[in-house]
């Protein structure tokens, strides 16, 4: 039973714990779980990070790697890649006084996947996953006009599926931001809808601005914008600019040029649902059971769209 007085994600979570913070899509992703992270270590839990790199992490020292496919990144760890999202937010936790490992995948299929998660989960004792993505494109089941980028995540959302956690929770942040890659929002919403009548969306709250979340939040994010000067966070800036207030087509780096925002206050939101019942009403992640590679992923997924009679046209949304 949820009650108003506490977010359903958060009592979900209540007696978990050892809880994985994880990005579900690569790059930044994480960094859309930093403050939903210092939420749970404020109320006394075992919290730890993971992201799904794009960084090239085979050249990392052997020291780094705990398995075959899992790095444990640490203030300390050196990147020939001038890309290395895990390195930056690692030295900014350690910073801050706070837990500084990041646990780092490559870019795999489905299978080599969740035996890294697997092996994350017998070593660290985990109870709860809670997969983040910094956007909404992991929330879409297939036959939507636009599945914006969801190689990445589809491969994070079946690897945890197949685990044996008591915990599965999928969080995003940033509600909006990927109709740069052609994501129909209105397609988000009735997703949400179907999962809740599914009893598995688990609601929706803001990131108060004048929260300590917030603030170090935003401090991570500028951090990590002066490590990547040349590939700053286009979600995650467009968060950070939604929780100082901006609105509209917000500039905040060059990567932007050319396109029109539209920053606004429900990019500051978590949406929550239940990993389980989200991963259920996919209709091609059974499809990816047996890739190991992303490339593999990408086939299945272009090999579903092509089968589709018709995809859900785009809706403008009415109000």
């Amino acid at each position: 039973m949820f009650s108003l007085h506490e977010p359903p994600l958060f009592a979900r979570l209540r007696h978990a714990r050892r809880i994985l913070v994880a990005g579900a899509g690569g790059g930044f992703d994480v960094y859309a779980g930093l403050p939903l992270a210092i939420a749970l270590l404020d109320r006394g839990k075992d919290v730890h990070f993971a992201n799904l790199s794009f960084s090239s992490l085979y050249g990392l020292p052997s020291g780094t790697w705990l398995d075959d496919a899992v790095a444990a990144v640490t203030p300390e760890t050196e990147s020939r890649d001038a890309y290395f999202p895990e390195g930056a937010l690692a030295r900014w936790l350690d910073r801050n006084g706070l837990p500084s490992t990041v646990h780092a995948f490559p870019k795999l299929g489905v299978r080599p996947l969740r035996e890294a998660y697997g092996h994350l989960v017998d070593r660290l004792g985990l109870d709860a996953i809670v997969l983040v993505d910094g956007g909404t494109d992991i929330l879409l089941r297939g036959d939507e006009a636009g599945l914006g980028t969801p190689e990445e995540d589809m491969a994070s959302l079946a690897a945890v599926h197949g685990l044996d956690v008591p915990e599965k929770t999928v969080v995003s942040l940033g509600f909006g931001v990927d109709a740069y890659h052609g994501v129909n929002h209105v397609h988000v919403l009735e997703n949400l809808a179907a999962l809740a009548r599914d009893r598995a969306y688990l609601g929706a709250f803001s990131l108060p601005a004048e929260s300590r979340e917030a603030s170090l939040y935003l401090d991570a994010v500028e951090y990590a914008h002066a490590a990547h000067e040349l590939y700053p966070s286009i979600v995650n800036g467009s968060i950070a600019a939604a929780l100082r207030g901006h609105f509209g087509d917000v500039r905040f780096t060059e990567r932007t040029r050319g396109s029109e925002l539209f920053i606004n206050p429900l990019m500051a939101m978590y949406f929550a649902v239940d990993l389980d019942g989200l991963a259920r009403r996919s209709l091609y992640l059974d499809r990816l059971e047996k890739t190991r590679t992303i490339h593999q992923i990408a086939a299945a997924i272009e090999a579903f769209r092509k089968e589709l009679p018709q995809t859900r046209p785009p809706r403008q949304y009415p109000h």
